[in-house]
């Protein structure tokens, strides 16, 4: 069972670690005072269910640290990974009962949590908390289309590195800065997440990441600490068809 925690004692809102990118970003003072007598704290540990598909929502929330997935599973028993959620993403819809996906933490999870209804008459209330959600909601939309891209046209070596590249860009996100240069950032998936997510195989995955090791492209301590010591080199393999045009 998840663990819950009174909001005072984790953070108040003003030193959230994801208040630039969640969707309070542009609240005023008495709006983040009414989302703070609504909010509430949930931890996970890896592995955990959030929510299965289908089941009823009563709450919605914010990623605060680590990461989770969202998938589906297909009548055969196949699992598709459709998605991430990474530090200040927002999980649930306002106005939608049931959970549309399976969300699972990858890694050790805390959310920021809202009950849903005080949500929806606060967000009819107020500019602000709706003009967030929808840019929020757009960057997904652009984010789904580029992950199409990638699912349908790019290559093993180029979707590794496309994967490497989306996580050290919102880890750079959450620390207001732009990733280049050498760049530093924990790896929240393992190997075999990595290949359902990108519809590849373990076998590739690992074939691919060996070979960006062997380039110096990217160097591991263990299987999560990721250094990359050229990001714009790393980028441009992300879109650079260097394996011979083949599709894995």
């Amino acid at each position: 069972m998840p663990v819950l925690y009174a909001s005072r004692n984790l953070t108040e809102c003003g030193d959230c670690p994801i208040r630039h990118r969640a969707v309070c970003a542009h609240c005023e003072k008495d709006e983040l005072a009414e989302l703070d007598a609504i909010k509430y704290y949930r931890s996970f540990e890896a592995g955990q269910v959030l929510v299965w598909s289908g089941d009823h929502m009563d709450f919605v929330a914010s990623v605060v640290s680590g990461v989770a997935t969202l998938s589906q599973v297909m009548e055969d028993g196949r699992t598709q990974t459709v998605g991430m959620l990474f530090p200040s993403d927002f999980v649930g819809r306002p106005g939608r009962d049931r959970a549309p996906y399976n969300v699972v933490a990858t890694t050790d999870l805390v959310m920021c949590c809202f009950r849903k209804k005080p949500f929806e008459e606060l967000m009819a209330r107020t500019h602000n908390i709706g003009v967030r959600l929808l840019e929020m909601t757009l960057d997904e939309l652009d984010a789904a289309r580029e992950w199409m891209l990638l699912l349908g046209r790019k290559t093993a070596r180029e979707k590794i590195a496309s994967l490497l590249v989306i996580i050290a860009q919102r880890d750079a996100s959450l620390k207001m800065c732009v990733p280049k240069g050498k760049v530093v950032f924990d790896l929240p998936l393992t190997r075999e997440a990595m290949a359902d997510y990108l519809g590849l195989t373990l076998e590739t995955v690992s074939r691919q990441i060996s070979a960006l090791r062997r380039e110096g492209l990217v160097s591991l301590e263990g299987k999560r600490h990721v250094t990359v010591p050229d990001f714009d080199r790393l980028q441009e393999v992300s879109g650079d068809d260097a394996d011979g045009g083949f599709l894995a």
